[in-house]
């Protein structure tokens, strides 16, 4: 089924899942956190006082704590990580959300999820939260970071490498550049301001990103800053959900992902009939790719 409407002023969405698609508030992330600790303490034997802050100081130089284990020189089963990790999580707290369900089938555009974590967890939001069948694909670890490759570095975000797999595998079009128009509209109210560019993490430079960059067509979402920065520097269009404020980088700002309508209507600027053809159509399986 062709996901998107010709002369839109945007190709693909990109979406990161946790904390993106439903609220930090929830939980889940802390959840999270307590349990990659807990693997720390208990299957890498980590000393008790090191470990926590040891987990953050991962998280925040390599993206994520297991890619930083990796490159310490840690010996663990990726499968087994996450099922330690997210097989403890407290699912249940996240419910359908037909409010989302229905604002994404009516997106004329490309849908992609785009999360660090693991094909297993990501189904299970998805399915939890109602929203099977509204993205074409996810890209995940698995996608991202071929097993037995023996290669010891985590592929995963924020790193410019992992935005330009992106690009590769859901086969992104480089030519397709913002039009000056479109670029005013997107400027023109107080609630979607270009950011100013300058970095809080030097080894993401934007200096070189303009108006006209090449994948300013693919709109990025995200939670993270410093995803949110690294996704700019790669050249997307990029709006940080769960802040009411802009970050480096950003080009428009989120409190939640239920306010798209009202920041993007850009978004459903294309093709009436084209759109309603989409939210009733028969929406096939997500699909992990590859």
């Amino acid at each position: 089924m062709e996901s998107y409407a010709n002369g839109a002023k945007f190709d693909c969405l990109l979406f990161d899942m946790d904390d993106t698609l439903y609220p930090l508030s929830l939980g889940i992330n802390l959840a999270c956190r307590k349990n990659i600790q807990d693997y720390m303490l208990n299957k890498l034997q980590i000393e008790e006082s090191l470990v926590p802050k040891m987990c953050l100081d991962l998280y925040k130089e390599y993206g994520t704590t297991m890619a930083g284990l990796k490159l310490m020189g840690y010996d663990f089963d990726y499968d087994e990580f996450h099922a330690s990790v997210h097989g403890k999580l407290p699912y249940e707290k996240l419910k359908p959300d037909p409010v989302l369900r229905n604002l994404l089938l009516s997106m004329p555009q490309r849908k992609i999820i785009f999360t660090n974590s693991d094909e297993a967890h990501a189904a299970t939001v998805l399915e939890k939260m109602g929203l099977e069948g509204c993205f074409e694909g996810i890209i995940c670890f698995e996608t991202l970071n071929q097993k037995n490759s023996g290669d010891k570095r985590v592929l995963c975000k924020p790193s410019l490498e992992s935005m330009e797999a992106v690009v590769e595998i859901a086969k992104l079009d480089p030519k397709k550049t913002v039009s000056s128009s479109a670029m005013d509209s997107l400027v023109a109210s107080p609630h979607r301001r270009t950011a100013k560019l300058q970095l809080q993490w030097p080894s993401l430079s934007l200096a070189a990103v303009t108006d006209e960059t090449a994948f300013d067509l693919q709109v990025f979402f995200d939670d993270s800053p410093r995803n949110i920065a690294s996704g700019k520097a790669a050249g997307f269009h990029t709006v940080i959900v769960g802040s009411s404020a802009l970050v480096p980088g950003a080009d428009v700002a989120l409190e939640s992902i239920h306010n798209i309508r009202e920041a993007l209507p850009e978004l459903w600027e294309a093709g009436g009939d084209h759109v309603v053809d989409i939210r009733s159509a028969a929406v096939a399986e997500t699909t992990v790719l590859a």
